[in-house]
């Protein structure tokens, strides 16, 4: 029996055989703990590994998961999340298989995910070595922020038509504290609508456009600088700043690379 984020008990066959993963980030953890065979069915966003996207069965995406396939592939765990899968398909799941739902909003609670899913599926020893490895690049980012001794004022774009930005309940939003950022739009939750004009006069120092969910690119990069020529407008990979999972021992250096380039470096 475990309890998953939702406060949610779930009876679990264990170890589980027949596992699948409903959200990319976590799609890649099970790989970096050890899992293969295990794992039978992902969605068409989970990209990563690359031989996983090629060869595991594909159940749809996170919000319009195909639950006949679900049904054809019989597994004996389901891994969710609050925030990028759907409630109703989540319940509706979850009257047939075991379902395990995440809900973070931190660095920290992405680290009691990391350990939690680790003893879900047997690999506890892979999950420790794998958050000792984030705790200890998050660290030396702290070190480089105190080096560095400047904050920057930032927004984080994840849509256009309409403009969305990350709030302040957000994992986002504590990547961009982590960094030593100050978002300008932590006073709204989760993924507010906003007017560049609006945007404009909380002076944003630095707007950063995410490679993901909308695929921002140079033409976005020069349309905002047009509505707010004072701030530096910078690409960056969505992955590195909203994937909660195995791929965040990858993200310290990175965001120590964002917070050092110089001004007008344009992409990340």
């Amino acid at each position: 029996m475990f309890t998953d984020m939702m406060g949610n008990q779930v009876e679990v066959a264990f170890p589980p055989k027949r596992i699948i993963s409903l959200l990319p980030s976590q799609t890649e953890l099970l790989y970096d703990l050890g899992l293969n065979e295990e794992v039978v069915g992902i969605t068409k966003f989970c990209v990563h590994p690359t031989q996983w996207f090629k060869t595991k069965t594909r159940v749809g995406g996170t919000k319009n998961v195909n639950i006949e396939k679900v049904h054809s592939l019989q597994p004996d765990l389901i891994i969710a999340n609050k925030e990028e899968n759907t409630k109703e398909q989540i319940e509706e799941l979850a009257r047939f298989y075991p379902v395990w739902v995440g809900d973070i909003q931190t660095v920290d609670q992405a680290l009691a995910m990391i350990r939690n899913v680790g003893m879900l599926v047997g690999k506890s020893e892979q999950a420790a070595t794998i958050i000792a490895e984030i705790e200890n690049g998050f660290n030396g980012l702290l070190q480089a922020r105190e080096k560095i001794g400047r904050s920057k004022r930032v927004a984080y774009f994840i849509w256009r038509k309409p403009w969305m930005c990350a709030g302040g309940d957000t994992f986002i939003n504590d990547m961009l504290i982590k960094a030593g950022m100050e978002n300008v739009l932590a006073a709204q939750m989760r993924y507010p609508t906003i007017e560049l004009d609006e945007l404009n006069s909380l002076n944003p120092g630095l707007i950063l456009l995410s490679s993901e969910p909308f695929p921002f690119r140079q033409e976005h990069v020069n349309e905002i600088k047009l509505a707010l020529p004072v701030a530096e407008v910078v690409l960056v990979d969505g992955e590195m700043l909203s994937w909660y999972g195995s791929r965040m021992r990858l993200a310290p250096a990175y965001l120590q690379k964002l917070i050092s380039s110089p001004a007008g470096s344009g992409t990340l």
